[in-house]
């Protein structure tokens, strides 16, 4: 049985999760892996160094493919993002049909969930039957229990393969009619007073309800904000990985083209950051992940403390509900107020006016306030799988991240709270005498309303 491994590292043959395919070859010699590197970094991004059609005729002959791929910024990293874009463009797609899939990542457990429901809907809009994904550890690989659970991965994907088993779909395809989008004339310009707002968008066409609603959103603000547009700045090169941004918070390739600048000399002092891109697939476009990948060069590290950031998207962003959670844990993660996600999916423009207008009054009142909303689990159970890796086996690697950690309190462990540590030992063993244990429980929902009751009674305003 032929395997195509679609191996989306932009390392190449130095992935670490190319091991775990590695793995499976030995483990399964009586099937023909072929490994394309779909994803390498070498020579920048003017070129590709793989031919699409050679890897399009391996799938042709293939009984199934396998994705693998690190999670870079969840989701798969730029270059394997650009793969399956220029997949989903042309003919090509029609080798993939009726083929078996499955995915195969390592990480560290940050949002790789969204990176395979990405995939997943990827192998299903090219007709596949998508068995299954798998999400290592990095280091999974050198535990027998990692190599079992792998293996019987493996098995599972292969008898799928040899037994034609029916796969159901589970995602919709994808329907949309685009709104034709005629801004009206602009409301009163709304004054930011003295804050400072970017615009960063992918629009290349001026005509695209993309740019139509960065224009119209705008007009809006006095003074006007600045706009950056992807397509007008150089860039070169992906995230390959190297780690090296681990020591001190700065880019290789910083001097290489404008991201580097981008983040540091426009985004870090504004108060006001609106992303706008148009879907392209299940995600945005390979630019913008270009975009998100690069600024893994403050490695761990949230971007816009205390920041206002808003979306603008053109598509069916409605029927992606794994692209929005990543636009709203992306603002929760960077610990900024995500102040609103606004698309052309409104019934009529007059509408989607409405919309933007009722965007530019939030950002500046929120601006104005310093308002950020308590993060959910999107931006706290992020934060904490960093912060224990950091503090972990990480700490080598991203001593830039450990000693920001350090210093902005997000070291925030429980057991080091002292105060609190004592109450919990004093409770535990109060709750354990015959009787008090009772009386707790039947008291508690009580207690907790009392405590915030008096907090509330005792409010004498500001």
């Amino acid at each position: 049985m032929k395997t195509v491994v679609l191996s989306g590292s932009p390392k190449g043959p130095l992935s670490a999760t190319l091991q775990y395919a590695r793995f499976l070859e030995k483990q399964f010699p009586e099937h023909d892996f072929h490994i394309a590197h779909v994803a390498l970094e070498e020579g920048g991004l003017e070129g590709y160094p793989w031919a699409l059609e050679s890897v399009v005729e391996e799938v042709r002959g293939a009984q199934g493919v396998l994705w693998v791929f690190p999670i870079y910024t969840f989701l798969v990293p730029a270059r394997y993002k650009m793969f399956i874009e220029r997949l989903l463009a042309g003919e090509a797609k029609d080798a993939f049909r009726d083929k078996y899939a499955a995915s195969l990542s390592t990480s560290i457990h940050f949002f790789d969930h969204t990176a395979h429901n990405y995939v997943h809907g990827i192998c299903e809009d090219l007709g596949m039957s998508f068995v299954g994904s798998f999400s290592a550890g990095v280091y999974d690989l050198m535990k027998p229990e990692g190599k079992r659970q792998l293996t019987l991965f493996a098995r599972d994907f292969f008898a799928a393969i040899s037994d034609g088993t029916p796969v159901a779909r589970r995602y919709v395809p994808l329907r949309h009619r685009p709104l034709e989008y005629s801004p009206g004339s602009p409301a009163e310009p709304v004054d930011l007073h003295g804050k400072r707002m970017v615009i960063v968008t992918d629009a290349h066409d001026e005509d695209s309800n993309a740019a139509k609603m960065v224009e119209r959103l705008r007009s809006r603000f006095t003074p006007a904000p600045e706009v950056v547009n992807l397509h007008a700045l150089s860039i070169r090169f992906g995230c390959d990985g190297c780690f090296q941004c681990g020591a001190d918070g700065l880019c290789i390739r910083r001097d290489a083209d404008d991201l580097h600048a981008l983040y540091t000399s426009k985004l870090d002092p504004a108060d006001v950051i609106v992303m706008a891109g148009t879907i392209r697939d299940r995600y945005l476009s390979s630019r913008w992940k270009l975009f998100f990948d690069r600024g893994f060069f403050r490695p761990l590290v949230p971007w816009f403390p205390g920041k206002q950031l808003a979306f603008l998207v053109s598509g069916p962003l409605r029927q992606l509900p794994n692209l929005r959670e990543i636009l709203e844990a992306y603002a929760e993660f960077h610990q900024a107020n995500p102040a609103g996600i606004v698309t052309d999916e409104a019934t009529d423009s007059a509408t989607l006016d409405r919309l933007l207008d009722g965007l530019a009054e939030r950002l500046a009142f929120c601006a104005r306030e310093g308002y950020v909303k308590p993060r959910s689990f999107l931006g706290i159970g992020g934060s904490r799988i960093f912060r224990d890796d950091t503090y972990g086996f990480l700490r080598p690697v991203f001593q830039f991240a450990h000693r920001y950690y350090r210093k902005h309190g997000l070291y925030d462990f429980p057991q080091n709270d002292l105060r609190t540590r004592l109450m919990v030992f004093g409770g535990m063993l109060m709750t354990r005498l015959p009787g008090v244990g009772k009386r707790f429980y039947r008291s508690l929902k009580k207690d907790i309303v009392r405590c915030l009751q008096k907090e509330v009674d005792n409010w004498k305003g500001e």
